[in-house]
């Protein structure tokens, strides 16, 4: 596989900055108003995408009451999986005016579909990539009909044990999927940084040998900063207007302050990467002055034999480098020194 994949001609891998996703889910709260403040926001902020979700209550589950369809526990306690994606879903003739409002914003915008339907509305708005949701990473026939698309394609792995991951790369690939990224993931709303495990990152990186990142779903910007240095070349995060806003995930989302910083903290991070290098730095030069080096520090006359009463490594470094201490020690001075005179070679009889 390739070190890189594209969405709507940004390049996106280690050598490139880190690609952020402003995931809208449902912070829109029911007013299509919000979402367009959130596609703004997102543009000021820095983010390279937005993200929403595509599907409506009735694609992603049954409207049941009984025990396995109630949410125990959580943000969502006491409500039915209907009820809860009722209240959340977007409204699928928003998805246009969105998309044009994006373009004109200058700012990529593509969806999480839920079913194939989902799939084919975005394909008439042309999406320029998919991303598969951590529960729906299982969903392989899902995953096979987003590969037929020949779009780019972001899986997250969040509950996903190997195996299962394994399932869903090999599915999108053997289905024709050729820009395919994963993304380190612990479905938790909010989740604590402590369950991340970021080194399996790098396991994540070497094992699939695929474009990684993280979706992240912690309530700072700490998490998503330290999985660049392991690697990380997608970042994606909730965001919201206002995290009071009593919306289904307004609580565990960045607002507008939080995800400029989420954008110019990765980015930062992605630069001190750099490259191997053990040459001084253009920002050492003015201090190389002030290294140790080798200094009269007594007056010494002509001929005199030079000892350690005469000579010390001392700050500035005008002087000879202190490795030559020893190899001074005992030969004569070429001429009277005063004391806070450099060393030079010209000072010393050899």
């Amino acid at each position: 596989m390739s070190d890189y994949i594209k969405i709507n001609g940004r390049r996106i891998g280690p050598s490139e900055p880190p690609y952020v996703i402003a995931e809208m889910s449902a912070n829109h709260n029911g007013n299509i108003d919000n979402a367009y403040k959130i596609i703004e926001m997102a543009k000021l902020s820095g983010a390279d995408a937005v993200k929403l979700q595509t599907y409506r209550p009735d694609t992603i589950t049954m409207k049941m009451t009984t025990p396995e369809f109630m949410i125990e526990g959580g943000l969502w306690h006491g409500q039915s999986l209907f009820e809860l994606y009722e209240s959340a879903f977007m409204p699928w003739d928003w998805h246009e005016p969105l998309f044009n409002y994006a373009k004109k914003q200058d700012i990529t915008i593509f969806s999480s579909p839920f079913d194939n339907s989902a799939v084919d509305l975005l394909e008439d708005l042309n999406a320029p990539a998919y991303k598969i949701a951590s529960f729906e990473a299982i969903d392989l026939p899902l995953i096979k009909y987003v590969a037929l698309t020949k779009k780019p394609m972001i899986i997250s792995t969040g509950m996903a044990d190997l195996e299962e991951i394994e399932e869903a790369v090999s599915t999108a690939q053997e289905g024709g999927c050729k820009d395919l990224a994963l993304l380190h993931c612990v479905s938790g709303y909010p989740a604590p940084a402590s369950d991340y495990n970021l080194r399996t990152l790098v396991d994540m990186k070497n094992r699939f040998n695929l474009v990684i990142g993280l979706s992240d779903h912690t309530i700072d910007n700490n998490t998503a900063i330290s999985s660049v240095a392991l690697g990380g070349s997608i970042i994606e995060k909730h965001v919201t207007l206002d995290r009071k806003g009593g919306g289904p995930d307004d609580s565990f989302s960045l607002e507008k302050s939080e995800l400029k910083q989420l954008c110019e903290g990765v980015n930062t991070s992605w630069k001190a990467l750099g490259k191997i290098d053990y040459g001084r730095k253009s920002s050492e030069q003015g201090n190389v002055k002030f290294r140790r080096s080798l200094y009269f520090i007594e007056d010494i006359q002509q001929g005199e034999i030079i000892t350690e009463k005469h000579i010390k490594s001392i700050r500035p470094g005008y002087g000879l480098a202190p490795k030559h201490y020893d190899e001074i020690l005992g030969k004569h001075a070429m001429e009277d020194i005063k004391s806070g005179t450099a060393v030079t070679w010209e000072h010393i009889k050899q």
